[in-house]
């Protein structure tokens, strides 16, 4: 121990005595040049002060952004989750909007606003408002709901019937809460999707504009800034982003049920007021149909629009595997001279309809073929 004492001190008199004496030790990195190197000035190549000159794609981009973005909102949701403990814990989501009056009505998704306790919109301005739920409806994932405000502007609503694939569209929303992100891509597809509980909705949208989350509920337009669609699903293939698919509800579907979301909360949709059992040829085969395809009336709903008008359904007891049917009614083949092969179309068509509208069914019953109208009432829960 009194050895080594004497040696740390001569280290360390040693080490101090290099570092005060030789200046590389502090000399600074080979790559930092000394000061006699640097520029005096540095010299940036800018281009001329003049007005921007955008080529005519981009003046119809910033010309539909321009156009659209004080109609889109952005809508934030507090919902209630319980934790292990069945302790209440506040859970925020985001979606997108866009105003359709004056009045502060605000179309979005109905899975942005489900279950939500509180819902805030922000508008493109950073102004804030509460905002309540007007009406719903969840099986084409439709909802509207209202701010209090003043200065609104509502969005232009185009007619989604007239698009084509190849068609320019443009998405603006809030993807990731980035406010006011708008994305351009075209019309890859027009297809049949289907909604949140199984319901088909025709002529969606698909396209290739990026859709994120927090895009839902967000406007798609055409070049001219209409609203052409509501963004709504996208296709991740497991990743939870834009994989180059999104999907859009067409407006006019959105158009059709707007007063009824407004006015009533609900959709007061149209229904034949039938059980029904679609035909394929091999059924149609066994229980010697006169045609290959529709649906088969097996009951009309006592007090329903089919009853009323005079459709029939079946009084002969039968099994189809070991679900028991009634056999004998009526053939439906056709509703105001659109083929109906089987449910799916029988929807769609009740879709395009109201309650209260009259129709004109056309039907075999037994061997003849007739046509029979019908006054549609309201679905409930059977149809």
């Amino acid at each position: 121990m009194k050895l080594a004492r004497p040696i740390l001190i001569a280290l360390i008199l040693v080490t101090g005595f290099y570092l005060g004496t030789n200046r590389r030790a502090f000399d600074l990195p080979s790559w930092i040049h000394p000061e006699s190197s640097r520029a005096a000035k540095l010299e940036l190549t800018e281009g001329a002060a003049v007005a921007p000159n955008y080529d005519a794609d981009e003046q119809n981009n910033i010309a539909v952004y321009k156009r659209a973005l004080p109609s889109v909102v952005n809508i934030t949701s507090t919902a209630v989750a319980f934790d292990f403990f069945y302790g209440a814990v506040p859970q925020e989501g985001q979606g997108s909007g866009f105003i359709i009056d004056k009045e502060g009505h605000i179309l979005t998704n109905y899975h942005v606003v489900a279950n939500a306790r509180q819902l805030e919109v922000t508008l493109s301005n950073r102004k804030k408002y509460k905002a309540e739920v007007i009406g719903a409806d969840p099986s084409h994932d439709l909802a509207v709901i209202r701010i209090i405000g003043t200065g609104l502007v509502p969005a232009v609503l185009g007619d989604s019937k007239t698009l084509v694939v190849g068609q320019k569209v443009y998405a603006i929303g809030n993807p990731f809460g980035l406010s006011g992100t708008m994305t351009r891509g075209i019309i890859s597809s027009l297809r049949s999707i289907r909604g949140p509980d199984g319901t088909p909705i025709d002529e969606a949208i698909q396209t290739d504009a990026a859709i994120n989350p927090g895009n839902s509920g967000g406007p798609m337009l055409n070049s001219r800034g209409e609203v052409v669609g509501i963004n709504s699903q996208i296709a991740t293939g497991g990743a939870n982003q834009s994989a180059g698919i999104g999907f859009a509800i067409p407006i006019n579907a959105a158009k059709a049920v707007l007063n009824d979301l407004v006015t009533v909360g609900r959709v007061q949709r149209p229904s034949l007021g039938i059980r029904s059992l679609p035909v394929s040829p091999e059924i149609a085969e066994q229980i010697g149909l006169p045609a290959d395809y529709g649906v088969l009336i097996v009951q009309a709903i006592p007090g329903g629009a089919a009853e009323r008008a005079g459709l029939r359904g079946g009084t002969e007891r039968a099994y189809f595997g070991n679900t028991p049917i009634m056999l004998g009614g009526d053939l439906i083949v056709a509703i105001d001279g659109q083929d109906v092969n089987d449910s799916r179309d029988l929807g769609g068509i009740m879709n395009n309809h109201r309650t209260g509208d009259t129709v004109k069914v056309t039907i075999y019953r037994g061997k003849k073929k007739m046509d029979v109208t019908v006054a549609l009432g309201e679905i409930h829960q059977t149809a």
